[in-house]
């Protein structure tokens, strides 16, 4: 199966999150398309059956802009598709995420999961994203 993970990060957090799904993927013996929201390629990530999407929480609890910019590109050729989403939060509650999925769900996507973490991920969220992976 090949699993695309494409995240925005701003201060390694989010990263670290999406370098676990890759690890859990690669441990399954997925395909893995592995890139940042800035640079990754549209039709790559739409071409796997799942796709995972990560993003910090920025501002009044937004996606990170890169992630917005790619997101909003893809957003109508989703529907169909297994979309997982992750994230990492300073302040809030996770409404981002919340909002996030509901543009998933809006779409046509079928969404697989969620994980959100406060601040640096700590074992546990490590291990949900693992598990993301394998859906």
């Amino acid at each position: 199966m090949k699993i695309s993970i494409v995240f925005a990060s701003t201060t390694g957090n989010t990263e670290q999150l999406a370098k676990a799904a890759e690890e859990g993927a690669k441990a399954l013996g997925h395909d893995v398309y592995f890139n940042t929201a800035d640079c990754a390629d549209s039709s790559e990530t739409l071409s796997a059956e799942l796709i995972l999407l990560g993003s910090p929480a920025m501002g009044a609890e937004q996606l990170e802009d890169s992630m917005e910019e790619f997101f909003s590109g893809i957003e109508s050729n989703i529907s169909g598709k297994k979309v997982g989403l992750f994230g990492s939060y300073d302040w809030g509650d996770g409404q981002w995420l919340r909002d996030w999925s509901d543009r998933v769900t809006n779409a046509g996507a079928t969404l697989v999961g969620t994980v959100k973490a406060q601040l640096s991920p700590d074992n546990a969220a490590l291990e949900e994203m693992k598990k993301l992976a394998g859906n």
